[in-house]
């Protein structure tokens, strides 16, 4: 009788030892993605357009963000949102579909008319941004955050992303980027001038004379 009753007050005691430890033990959780987050990035200005230094870009002016291993946020810049202006619909690639980089992945349309932009990445499309598909302006208003496109499984990341504009080089592109641009339409860099360095809302209908279409395809590099 003694015997069990110590093996009853032993077992009470491992029983109380372990709900201790676990009230001590610190409590963790698993990272996860979650599919609405957008990269959180800086503000850097060249020329008057925000150009993230966390990104990287292809010169098509389409953007890459590596959320984690294999998996690639993809995105259009502000020039290029600012150059597509208002924007009526936006076609994005299936889930399932694989892209390649530097090809046709994606349109915007304007009206009847169409401007397709280049995959900055390689892989399979994951997922695609379902408030973009609803709600295209997002795009123009938010285009590193709300307004990304969709992310990609890339298996072989590291040439894909190798394969980008080097950050050393972003700075001397966009400044190029811009003066092209500019050249159009001289009046423009002094709009913004006066704006505080911020680019018109809606680049391409501020040039006289400019075709949607084909001003969207000399500078996405689709033409």
């Amino acid at each position: 009788m003694a015997v069990i009753l110590v093996l009853c007050t032993f077992a009470v005691f491992i029983a109380i030892d372990a709900i201790l430890s676990r009230k001590r033990a610190p409590q963790t959780e698993t990272a996860t993605a979650k599919p609405s987050e957008a990269p959180d990035v800086s503000q850097e200005v060249i020329d008057g357009f925000h150009v993230p230094a966390e990104l990287r870009y292809h010169p098509g002016h389409s953007w890459a963000y590596r959320e984690r291993k294999n998996v690639i946020r993809v995105g259009i810049d502000e020039f290029a949102s600012k150059l597509a202006g208002k924007i009526d619909k936006i076609e994005l690639p299936k889930p399932g579909h694989w892209i390649r980089q530097g090809q046709r992945a994606w349109a915007l349309f304007r009206g009847e008319e169409k401007a397709e932009m280049l995959s900055p990445v390689e892989g399979e499309v994951v997922e695609v941004n379902p408030e973009l598909i609803h709600n295209p302006a997002l795009i123009h208003q938010d285009p590193y955050g709300k307004g990304w496109l969709f992310t990609v499984f890339a298996p072989d990341e590291e040439s894909v992303l190798r394969n980008l504009l080097p950050a050393e080089v972003v700075g001397g592109w966009m400044r190029e980027t811009v003066s092209r641009l500019y050249a159009k339409q001289p009046a423009l860099a002094g709009a913004v001038a006066a704006d505080g360095g911020r680019p018109a809302d809606d680049l391409a209908a501020a040039i006289p004379g400019a075709s949607w279409k084909e001003l969207t395809a000399e500078f996405f590099l689709t033409r």
